[in-house]
């Protein structure tokens, strides 16, 4: 048996109960992670509360979370890792557990943590996502909405890297953070067209939305055409006619993920973990960022 988190039906934190659970076995190709770090992302959220069983159905009891690292417990025949492996990757099922099952395990730098490792991934991928579709090049500007948020601190350190100028909206605290990652920072909210035409009068060649913030009207007159606009967070993206990236499994780009480790790794590259919870108390730290508590990537110890 393991111990994991699982939910019985939609609703708030509360709905989130320490459980004993089925250990799961890996089958050909797969391995079994006793995990050891589960990153909690916003999504984890929102399919918990039923605002996305459209996109994502749960099956009751439910187990929430995907991004997870830990050490292989157990390989399938012709698995890409061994027993005793220190991985990471996202869960073939919930991740919320003291076990969990890897289709496609990545093998974890000795010089990146467990936390880190798990904090990355799905954000990570969101990020290197955003940029490999908009295909913005050396030499182009990237503006970068909600440049202070996990998705886009990342996607402003890959682009500057690059060699693309970004200019990142982001709220006033996080104005010398975004400016330390690569990014010409500016405040978001009322007037932030007219102090991005500030600091690029010549215009924008893409634009990526991280913020669901409402901004893709503006971004699209911006940028001059709604092809050169992205977004991961906005649900009227068909009204401007934009592109959604996440929804679609063969629409996402794993192949960054050993890439960013990498980053990590050699010091290029910051994933801030910001706080880390017990695997038991996952349902105070769902509750933490629905209050907007934490800043930077909630993590779960199992």
């Amino acid at each position: 048996m393991s111990t994991a988190i699982t939910y019985s039906e939609y609703g708030g934190p509360e709905v989130l109960t320490l459980s004993r659970v089925a250990l799961p076995e890996p089958g050909p190709g797969q391995v079994r992670i006793r995990v050891r770090a589960t990153a909690v992302n916003p999504i984890d959220l929102r399919i918990r509360a039923g605002m996305m069983r459209g996109v994502f159905p749960v099956a009751f009891p439910a187990v929430p979370g995907w991004d997870v690292a830990g050490v292989v417990d157990k390989a399938g025949e012709g698995a890409a890792a061994a027993v005793g492996d220190e991985v990471f990757g996202v869960a073939s099922a919930g991740g919320y557990s003291q076990y969990a099952v890897l289709d496609r395990p990545f093998a974890k730098p000795a010089e990146v943590s467990f936390e880190t490792a798990a904090a990355m991934i799905t954000v990570g991928e969101a990020a290197c996502r955003g940029i490999e579709h908009l295909g913005v090049r050396p030499g182009q500007t990237l503006l970068i909405h909600g440049a202070g948020g996990s998705v886009g601190g990342i996607a402003v350190q890959v682009a500057a890297a690059r060699g693309i100028t970004v200019i990142g909206t982001t709220a006033e605290r996080d104005i010398e953070r975004v400016n330390g990652l690569g990014a010409v920072a500016v405040p978001y909210g009322e007037g932030w067209v007219e102090r991005v035409m500030a600091v690029a009068p010549c215009g924008v060649d893409c634009v990526f939305d991280t913020s669901g913030a409402g901004v893709l009207a503006d971004s699209v007159a911006l940028a001059g055409d709604a092809g050169k606009v992205i977004t991961i967070a906005d649900p009227s993206f068909a009204e401007h006619g934009v592109r959604f990236t996440g929804m679609d499994p063969d629409d996402r780009f794993p192949e960054a993920l050993p890439q960013l480790a990498g980053l990590i790794a050699a010091g290029k590259l910051d994933v801030p973990v910001g706080h880390v919870y017990p695997l038991a108390e996952a349902a105070r730290a769902h509750a933490d960022i629905e209050s907007r508590r934490n800043q930077g990537k909630v993590v779960l110890l199992p």
